[in-house]
């Protein structure tokens, strides 16, 4: 991974994202910093388990992933290093982090298979995918997105294969938290290190 790509990953904050003009399974990613915060906050089970359920479904459907996709990865990645370290004394940290495991799987097993796939080179850079001919419009219009979604390029191919390749590369910084001992933290792993020559 390139250093400009891992600084960004690293640095980059929820509030840096136009999180309302991307993309997700049910419309756009309006809701996910609240629902990011719930995670991080790790208050009971009831309330990250309805966040986590929200982003899981508005990231991943039927093995597509989806341009929000990568960008939750970030953050769904810290929350998960936060949860590992607090998951001693803390069971709702302890759930979080086996379900957060569970996610990861999903998505590491949809890249799998969108690198089976003839694919377009990723864009450059993590960032690029917030350009603003990939953003979606400022005010959200159902109806104009349903429009969009007709168009024959609705996602370009590099913008596209951005969403797979960027979601990888947060998935190789997972590597040295996973637990080879912990079955679900094992697969994670192999799937992620099968794909890592990307």
């Amino acid at each position: 991974m390139d250093t400009m790509t891992k600084q960004y990953i690293e640095t980059v904050k929820v509030s840096d994202i136009p999180w309302h003009r991307l993309t997700t399974t049910y419309g756009r990613a309006t809701d996910f910093p609240t629902e990011l915060d719930v995670l991080w906050n790790m208050e009971s089970m009831e309330t990250v388990d309805a966040a986590g359920e929200a982003l899981a479904q508005n990231i991943e459907h039927q093995s597509t992933l989806w341009h929000a996709t990568p960008f939750a990865m970030i953050f769904l990645l810290r929350i998960f290093k936060k949860a590992q370290e607090e998951s001693a004394h803390n069971e709702v940290a302890q759930y979080l982090a086996e379900q957060l495991v569970e996610l990861f799987v999903v998505i590491a097993e949809c890249i799998r298979d969108g690198l089976m796939l003839e694919h377009a080179d990723p864009l450059p850079n993590f960032e690029d995918m917030l350009n603003e001919e990939y953003l979606w419009s400022e005010e959200y219009d159902e109806d104009e997105d349903v429009l969009r979604y007709e168009e024959e390029d609705v996602f370009p191919d590099d913008l596209f294969f951005s969403f797979y390749y960027y979601s990888l590369q947060v998935l190789l910084l997972a590597i040295p938290l996973l637990d080879t001992s912990d079955e679900g933290e094992a697969k994670l792993l192999g799937i992620i290190s099968a794909n890592r020559s990307v």
